[in-house]
Order: structure tokens, then sequence, then C-alpha cells
């Protein structure tokens, strides 16, 4: 009796002798178990792991977390939240730390451009810092693991700092503005970028369905609810959207040290923004 080859599985290209259903989720050849590398999002073929600059492994299997790998998401969760507790639950408007941290716009103008940034560790209420720490708990670990943690919490805060300026410059001076949602809008930008750049795939056509209604979603909140400050997500989103693809240009072998100095970079930007115009 003959084989029908015609419904036999693909072969891992690396080992002819293994039927497999696996593939690389970036270059979509088969790839057998022993050759599948677990990424931030999907697998990837031993090949374009060393074009990515040494992807890093991630925890899988029905022990891994989706806190494994993932220090620094997990720190930022806590500390938003022991803010938000200290701060008064977003109901002490007099609070000092809120005086002290929020985005008041005519104090950036004044040269407190740290005002960009600091937002990030305050909330208005139970249901603002849910949705910004639950984005985060989704998005966050997935990136860090993908890029490393300096990486992805030097990336959360210059997406902060995009959002703020943008805050800044499409605002009117007595705007006053809190929470995370430049930063996470900045974690949207780099998961599209993502999407993007792997359209012509499975997963990118799939990634690119799911983060475009996300970012529907959320274009129409300000209009449901009054606010927010869209211009901050407008700037995070773009902030992450072009770093994601800066990071995709960083030459192999520079790793997480490329990816550190372009999120910096974006930061120093923003800063200058609002301090020269």
């Amino acid at each position: 009796m003959t084989q029908d080859h015609t419904t036999a599985a693909p072969v891992c290209y690396r080992h002819p002798d293994r039927h497999t259903l696996l593939k690389c989720s970036r270059c979509d050849r088969p790839i057998c178990a022993s050759c599948s590398i677990d990424a931030s999002v999907g697998q990837r073929c031993p090949e374009c792991v060393r074009e990515e600059g040494g992807q890093k492994v991630i925890p899988t299997g029905p022990r891994a977390r989706r806190s494994a790998g993932a220090p620094a998401t997990m720190a930022i969760i806590v500390i938003t939240a022991i803010f938000f507790v200290i701060t008064g639950f977003g109901r002490n408007l007099n609070n000092p730390i809120l005086e002290a941290l929020a985005q008041v716009n005519f104090l950036v103008e004044a040269g407190e451009w740290y005002r960009i940034f600091t937002p990030v560790l305050l909330h208005a209420s139970f249901m603002h810092i849910l949705f910004n720490m639950w984005a985060l708990w989704v998005l966050g670990p997935q990136i860090e693991r993908g890029v490393g943690s300096g990486a992805f919490i030097a990336a959360y805060l210059a997406s902060a700092g995009v959002g703020g300026a943008f805050a800044y410059f499409m605002g009117s001076p007595q705007d006053i503005a809190v929470g995370a949602s430049g930063a996470i809008f900045g974690l949207f930008g780099i998961w599209a970028n993502f999407a993007v750049r792997r359209r012509n795939t499975s997963q990118g056509r799939y990634l690119l369905q799911q983060i475009g209604f996300l970012l529907l979603l959320n274009a129409a909140l300000p209009f449901l609810i009054g606010g927010i400050a869209w211009e901050a997500h407008l700037g995070g989103f773009i902030a992450g959207f072009v770093m994601g693809e800066l990071w995709s240009r960083v030459p192999r072998g520079r790793g997480e040290a490329g990816r550190v100095a372009i999120a910096v970079a974006t930061g120093v930007l923003a800063v200058v923004s609002v301090l020269v115009f």
C-alpha cells in the first residue's frame, strides 16, 4: 500500500525525517518540537532567533505563570497600586503626592518637565487603575520577555513621556492629567508594530485583528467618557510603534542594550520638546 503524501504533515526543515504541525511564527518554516524556541509571541526557529539578536526563552507548560520572567511588569503594577492607596484612592485631590506628581501643563511650561512622566503613578478612580493595570498585565509580560526588563521599563517611561508631551502641546495650560494610559498605549504601539511586520503570517493577521479591535474600543472611550486625555493615548501609541520599528533594526549582537538606548533617546526627545518649544 502506497502512502498518500498529499495528506502527510510537513517535515521539519532541519530534520527531514520528523513530521510536524508546528511552524515558526516569524518565517512560517515547519519546525519540530526540538527546534521550536518559545518567543514573546508564538515560537521561533533557530535561524530567526539568531536574526533577532537572541530571543529570550519563555517558560511554558502547565506550571508556567503569566508573571514568570516579567519582574518589571509585576513591579510596576505593585508600585502603581501602592501609590493609588497612599493618594487616597483617587478621591483626595489635595493629596501632596498628587499635587507633586500630576501633569499640570502650566507647571510643565514653567520648567517642571518631569511631570510628563510621573502621572503614570497616579490614577483618579478604581476603574481608571483597573483598566490600565489589566492592560499592563495582559500586554506587559510578553513584551518584557521578548525585549528584556531594562528595555521594557525604558519603553514604558518613554511612551509615558511622549504621551505627556502630546497632552501638553495639544491641551490647554490649565489641564491636569494623571494615569498610565500614555505608557499603556505605548505597549499597544509595540504590539501593533510587531503584528504589522508579520502581517503576511497567520499569527500576524490574528494579532492585527486583536489590536485593531482594542484600539477601536479605546479610541471610542473619549467620546463616551469625559476627562480622558486622548492626546496622551495618541502620543504613547506613536512612540511605541516607532520604538518597535527601530528595535527591529537593532544590529545583531547589540540586543537589549540597543533597545534601551532607543527608548531612552525617545524619552529624552520628549523632554527636549517641552523645554524648547
